[in-house]
C-alpha cells in the first residue's frame, strides 16, 4: 500500500466517523439526558434522506431542500415528544423499546406510502461536484470534505452550548436532579422537548447530508441504528465528547477492516466495542 492510498483510506474513515457522530450525537443526547431508548432514531435518519430526495425534486436545489428539511424535522420531533414520548418518561425501558419500535413500523409504512419502495439518488450540489487532486491517479471529492467540515462545526457548537451556556447548564442540571431544576422555576418539560426535537433534527439532517453520497432506499436507517448504539456504548452514554471519539474510532476501524480483513469486516467494529467495554464498562467518557 502506497502513501496516497493510505491517506485516502484515512480520509474515508474520518469522513465516515464524522457522519456517524452526527447521527449518534442525537441518540446520545436523548439516551443520556432524557434516559429514553429511541429505536426510531435510525428511521428518522431515513426520513431525512427521503426528504432530501423529495424536496430537491420539488425545489430543484439541494441547499433549499436542506434548509426546508430542518424545520420539518424539528416540528416532527416536537410533535413526537409532546404526543408520545412524554407519556413514557416514568415507565421502564421495555415500554420505551415497544413504543419506539412501533414508530419504526409507522415511519417505514409512511415512507412506502409517500415515496414508494424504489431506490433513489440525490445529485451532489453543482458547487461541490469537484475533487481535490492528491496524486496523478487519485482524487478526493469536495463534497465529502464539506460533509466532514459541517460535522466538525456541529460537534463544536454542541460542546459549546452544553458546556458553556445557561441552556446547557439547565439541560445538564435536569439530567442530574429534575426536581431541583423545577423548584428553581425552570420548565424542564419544555427543555426535554427541545432536547428530543434537536436529537430528531440531527438524525434527519445527517440523512439529508448523506443522501448525495449514498443511495436512498427503504430500511436504510435500520443498519445505521445498530452502529450508532455501538458508538454510544464506546463513547459513554450522554457524552458528546465520547460520541465524537467513539464515532471516529468506529469509522476508522470499519474502513480499515474492509481493506485489511474484508472477510471479517462486519465483525471488527463489534470486536472494538467488546475490547472497550471490557476495559471501561461505562464507556470512554461516561
Amino acid at each position: 500500500m502506497d502513501l496516497s492510498t493510505f491517506f485516502i483510506q484515512m480520509l474515508n474513515g474520518i469522513q465516515q466517523g464524522l457522519l456517524l457522530f452526527l447521527i449518534a450525537s442525537g441518540l446520545t443526547l436523548v439516551f443520556g439526558i432524557m434516559h429514553i431508548i429511541n429505536l426510531a432514531h435510525g428511521a428518522l435518519y431515513m426520513i431525512g434522506a427521503y426528504m432530501a430526495f423529495w424536496l430537491t425534486s420539488v425545489l430543484g436545489n439541494f441547499w433549499l431542500a436542506a434548509l426546508a428539511a430542518l424545520p420539518i424535522a424539528l416540528l416532527l420531533g416536537i410533535t413526537l415528544e409532546k404526543l408520545l414520548i412524554q407519556r413514557i418518561y416514568k415507565r421502564d425501558h421495555l415500554d420505551q423499546v415497544l413504543l419506539t419500535f412501533g414508530l419504526i413500523l409507522v415511519f417505514d409504512a409512511m415512507q412506502s406510502i409517500l415515496w414508494g419502495n424504489d431506490v433513489h439518488s440525490v445529485p451532489v450540489p453543482e458547487s461541490l461536484r469537484g475533487a481535490i487532486v492528491l496524486t496523478e491517479n487519485l482524487e478526493y471529492p469536495v463534497y465529502r470534505l464539506f460533509l466532514s467540515g459541517v460535522c466538525v462545526a456541529i460537534a463544536i457548537a454542541m460542546y459549546v452550548i452544553l458546556q458553556k451556556t445557561r441552556l446547557g447548564m439547565i439541560i445538564r442540571g435536569g439530567t442530574s436532579n429534575r426536581e431541583m431544576v423545577q423548584a428553581l422555576g425552570i420548565n424542564i418539560s419544555w427543555t426535554h422537548t427541545l432536547v428530543f426535537a434537536v436529537g430528531t433534527t440531527l438524525a434527519a439532517f445527517a440523512g439529508v447530508l448523506a443522501a448525495p453520497i449514498s443511495s436512498v432506499y427503504p430500511g436504510m436507517g435500520n443498519e445505521v441504528l445498530i452502529i450508532c448504539f455501538v458508538v454510544v456504548v464506546i463513547g459513554g452514554i450522554g457524552s458528546i465528547k465520547g460520541a465524537f471519539l467513539g464515532a471516529l474510532m468506529v469509522g476508522l476501524t470499519s474502513t480499515w477492516g474492509a481493506v485489511l480483513v474484508p472477510h471479517f469486516a462486519g465483525a471488527v467494529v463489534y470486536a472494538l466495542m467488546a475490547v472497550i467495554v471490557l476495559w471501561k464498562p461505562r464507556g470512554l467518557f461516561a
